[in-house]
């Protein structure tokens, strides 16, 4: 009975301490997505990635963390970077999807991975573009509450040429919905750099399309909620006045 109660304790206490470092990677990452020091993101994950005895939870949320570093090093052209860290978070995609763990998600990082394939290699744009669209359709399938899968699916439909289907408004109109839903539970939303993500998609987008006031709105919501988001505020606001001015 002694031993039983032991057991317990100590089961209770890597519980509390695994919650603890889950929650400190997670502000991390956020702090890292604010000030633009993607040097510090890519610690945590490689951090992450040493921690033995991975529940599925963790390597699911390692994933995330890959998943943004990936399309921040294309963004910036490190294609070798991006393609070494597709290789490990694919490996980790693979690992889950044989446990049946979060299916849902798990299609909708594959929708993107397909995106990530298509940007380090445009030749392979017309294998990886049909199993993108099929990614993204099946996890919302899946569950109509996955906000990732959303974004992915408004990633298709903004990017993909008109003559193939592809519809601007339409895209927007799937981020909208990805924002409604993470906005369905405020608490989830602190320290979240998905939320932040999925609002400077929206801002981005409307520029783009040259809906500047939507724009300017999402942008003042983004610098009430975060002003220090070194991003929105010293590059994406300024442009957007100069446009607006200009306009």
């Amino acid at each position: 009975m002694e031993r039983t109660k032991h057991r317990i304790i100590l089961i209770l206490l890597l519980v509390l301490c695994s919650r603890e470092l889950f929650s400190n990677f997670r502000s991390e990452v956020y702090s890292a997505y604010v000030s633009n020091k993607m040097d510090l993101w890519k610690s945590v994950i490689d951090r992450m990635n040493q921690v033995p005895d991975k529940s599925n939870e963790f390597i699911l949320e390692l994933v995330n963390y890959q998943y943004g570093y990936i399309g921040y090093c294309l963004g910036f052209d490190k294609k070798n970077e991006a393609k070494k860290y597709l290789e490990l978070a694919q490996k980790n995609i693979d690992f889950l999807e044989k446990q049946s763990y979060r299916l849902s998600l798990l299609n909708a990082y594959n929708a993107a991975f397909c995106g990530f394939r298509m940007g380090i290699n445009i030749l392979s744009v017309p294998q990886n573009g049909f199993k993108s669209i099929e990614y993204a359709k099946k996890a919302i399938e899946l569950d109509s509450e996955n906000y990732l899968g959303y974004v992915q699916y408004g990633n298709i439909q903004f990017y993909m040429p008109r003559t193939f289907g592809g519809s601007k408004k339409e895209g927007i109109a799937y981020y909208l919905k990805a924002k409604e839903i993470l906005e369905k539970d405020k608490n989830s939303l602190q320290e979240d750099w998905n939320y932040l993500s999925v609002l400077l998609i929206i801002g981005q987008s409307y520029t783009y399309l040259e809906e500047f006031n939507s724009a300017k709105a999402v942008y003042d919501y983004i610098l009430r909620r975060e002003p220090d988001f070194t991003y929105v505020r010293d590059e994406l606001y300024p442009e957007l006045m100069k446009k607006m001015r200009e306009s």
